[in-house]
C-alpha cells in the first residue's frame, strides 16, 4: 500500500511539465534545478576543485570526517545532470554515512559520449589514491545512470589493476544499455520519471557507434570476480528494477558479497526526495548504516 508520502511526490511529479520534446540543454536546465526545489543545510560545506583536471565537488556535513572519502557518480542518462541536480542528496549522505562526499561532474554526451563518462571516473579515483587515501577509506555511490558507472569504473580499475574500493553502492541503476530487460515493458504504467523511450534515447546519445554491451557501457554484461561489495537499492515499481536484479544476479555469481534491497512501492531515485518523503530518509539512513559497517571512520563521525 502507498504510503502518503509517496502518493504526494507522485502528484508533485504529475504536475511537473511533460519532457517530451524537450532539447537537451532545457532536460539539463529542468534536473538541475533540484538545487533550488531542495537546497542544503547551512551547515553543510561545499567547496569547488578539480581532481585529475576534473571537475568536483567536495561536499561536508558537520559531522562527517575527512578520513574516508563517498566518491558519488549522478545519474541523468549520461545526457543531464551535475553537481546542481544532485549536491543535496550528496549531503545528506555525507551527513548519514560520516565521509565527506565527493561530486564528480563528469563530462557529458553528446558532447563527450562513452567513454568520458568512465575515463573521469577512473581518473578521479585513481588521484584521490596518490593523494593520501587508501582504497579502503573510499566508497563508490551513484544513482541511475551513476549507479551503472559505479560498477563500470569498478571493473575498469580491477581491469587496470588498481587496488578496489572499499564497496559499491548503486541506487536505481541503470546497467543494460541494450533496453531489453522484462521490467522496461512490466513497469512502464507505474513507473512516473522514467521510460524506455527516454532511456534509448539517453543510450543512443552516449553511445553513438560503440557496441550497447561493452561492460564499461553495460556493466551487467561484465565478469564481476573480485569486485567489493555491493549495496543495491532499487523501487518496485521502477522499470529499471530489473537491471538492479540482474547485476545483484550476476553479482552473486562471480562470488561478490551483495545486498539488494527492493522498496515497495518506490519510484526511480527516491533518495533525493529525502526532505518530503519518509522512505527516502529511511533508505538514506541504511545506506550510513551500511557504510559504517565497512569503513572506519575518525570519531567526529556519526555513529
Amino acid at each position: 500500500m502507498p504510503s502518503d508520502d509517496i502518493k504526494k511526490v507522485r502528484e508533485m511529479i504529475a504536475g511537473l511539465p511533460p519532457r517530451t520534446g524537450m532539447s537537451i540543454p532545457e532536460r539539463r536546465a529542468t534536473m538541475d534545478a533540484w538545487d533550488k526545489a531542495y537546497p542544503m543545510a547551512d551547515d553543510v560545506t561545499v567547496a569547488s576543485a578539480k581532481v585529475a583536471e576534473v571537475p568536483v565537488e567536495w561536499i561536508t556535513a558537520p559531522n562527517a570526517s575527512e578520513d574516508a572519502v563517498l566518491l558519488f557518480l549522478h545519474g541523468g542518462g549520461y545526457v543531464i545532470g551535475s553537481p546542481d541536480s544532485h549536491r543535496h542528496l550528496v549531503a545528506n549522505l555525507s551527513e548519514e554515512t560520516g565521509l565527506q562526499g565527493l561530486l564528480v561532474d563528469y563530462r557529458l554526451a553528446p558532447e563527450d559520449p562513452f567513454p568520458a563518462a568512465v575515463e573521469d571516473a577512473i581518473s578521479v579515483y585513481a588521484a584521490l589514491l596518490t593523494h593520501g587515501f587508501e582504497a579502503e577509506e573510499i566508497v563508490v555511490a551513484g544513482d541511475s545512470a551513476g549507479g551503472g558507472l559505479v560498477i563500470a569504473m569498478m571493473l575498469a580499475i580491477r581491469d587496470a589493476n588498481l587496488p578496489l574500493p572499499a564497496a559499491g553502492i548503486c541506487l536505481s541503476p541503470w546497467n543494460d544499455l541494450t533496453g531489453t530487460a522484462k521490467s522496461l515493458e512490466t513497469n512502464a504504467s507505474v513507473d512516473p520519471t522514467v521510460t524506455k523511450e527516454s532511456l534509448d534515447f539517453f543510450a543512443g546519445e552516449y553511445l553513438g557507434e560503440e557496441d550497447a554491451q561493452n561492460p564499461y557501457a553495460s556493466p551487467l554484461f561484465g565478469d564481476f570476480t573480485g569486485l567489493p561489495p555491493l549495496l543495491i537499492q532499487v523501487g518496485s515499481v521502477e522499470v529499471l528494477l530489473d537491471d538492479a536484479v540482474m547485476l545483484a544476479e550476476r553479482a552473486k555469481e562471480a562470488g561478490v558479497s551483495v545486498t539488494l534491497e527492493v522498496w515497495d512501492e518506490m519510484i526511480h531515485v527516491w533518495h533525493r526526495y529525502y526532505p518530503v518523503l519518509q522512505e527516502a530518509r529511511e533508505a538514506n539512513a541504511r545506506i550510513g548504516e551500511y557504510v559504517r559497517g565497512i569503513v572506519s571512520v575518525s570519531a567526529a563521525a556519526a555513529e
